[in-house]
């Protein structure tokens, strides 16, 4: 049995990506087959897709990208106990080389989240990734409390949504770094601050901060280590700045950079989140699943200016 899905069979540009059919995957015993309802966009996948990320995984063509995923549940192996038939579930499966841009995903038991019923697929797909970034960021290595500041830079993006509402949630004083025009929204996610980051004077306001969630790298995650206080720390989901930690260990201060870890316990958590209201997914555009529809997918998030996610969603 096949199964359609957007892949690649050399590294390069959004047109290498193809419309093809291959073999729906064969389940392990602790695995469940999804079929799938939404899937969303993250930088990883055209990243990998243009081979920045060939030595870090070394997998075989054809590669299907994409790391989100919620559907409906079609069938489970011999030792999956907590889930079934019929459920509708999302995830941030393991990081193969058989990812969710797929009519069907194989997904380990351990990483799967319930859906809430009143949450879209849409709005489900869109959180595993960014979501769980956003979380390990904030909690598991910045450790940050209730009445901390926090900094999360480009706050309008995929992981930066998802911060700021749960960073408030718990009770931090929240700023983010935005154009002038996504003010409104990221204030009605939460931000307690958000300033312009074309605005020089505004920027240099920044001060005293706890924890700054680096989601820029490069020249911002070296200026943003002048933004914390002394023992404040800087966590960059962008890969390591060399200059930015030679300039954290002189200053006091700390700076860490973090890969995700797929976690289903984390995602049930955000799933209850979203299920009391308490977060939410901004979606800046919904395409249905085609090649056509892959390929602008990948050119929006390749300007970095998207506000939140793009979802493909299938019939």
């Amino acid at each position: 049995m096949n199964l359609k899905a957007i892949a690649f069979n050399e590294y390069g540009s959004a047109d290498k990506l193809s419309l093809m059919d291959l073999p729906v995957p064969e389940i392990g015993a602790h695995q469940v087959l999804v079929q799938s309802k939404a899937t969303s966009i993250n930088p990883i996948d055209w990243k990998l897709r243009e081979g920045y990320l060939k030595q870090m995984f070394d997998w075989q063509f054809p590669i299907v990208v994409g790391w989100d995923i919620a559907g409906i549940i079609t069938e489970v192996g011999a030792d999956v106990t907590e889930w079934h038939v019929g459920d509708e579930v999302f995830a941030r499966p393991d990081t193969t080389r058989q990812g969710t841009y797929a009519e069907f995903v194989a997904v380990d038991d351990h990483l799967l989240a319930h859906k809430p019923e009143n949450v879209s697929f849409a709005e489900a797909a869109a959180v595993p990734l960014a979501g769980l970034t956003a979380w390990q960021g904030l909690f598991e290595h910045g450790e940050l409390q209730q009445g901390q500041r926090v900094l999360i830079q480009a706050g309008a993006g995929g992981v930066g949504t998802y911060a700021i509402q749960l960073a408030k949630h718990a009770g931090a004083e929240v700023w983010t770094t935005a154009s002038q025009k996504n003010d409104a929204l990221l204030h009605d996610l939460g931000a307690d601050v958000v300033v312009d980051y074309h605005d020089a004077a505004a920027m240099a306001q920044i001060s005293n901060m706890d924890l700054v969630l680096d989601t820029i790298g490069g020249q911002s995650a070296v200026d943003a280590i002048g933004y914390l206080k002394t023992g404040g720390k800087q966590i960059s989901i962008t890969g390591t700045v060399p200059e930015g930690v030679r300039l954290a260990q002189a200053e006091g201060k700390h700076y860490q950079s973090i890969w995700l870890r797929p976690d289903g316990q984390q995602l049930a958590h955000l799933a209850t989140l979203m299920a009391e209201g308490a977060l939410r997914s901004v979606i800046a555009e919904q395409l249905p699943f085609s090649l056509a529809s892959l390929v602008e997918a990948h050119h929006l998030s390749e300007t970095g200016h998207t506000n939140g996610k793009i979802v493909i969603t299938f019939d």
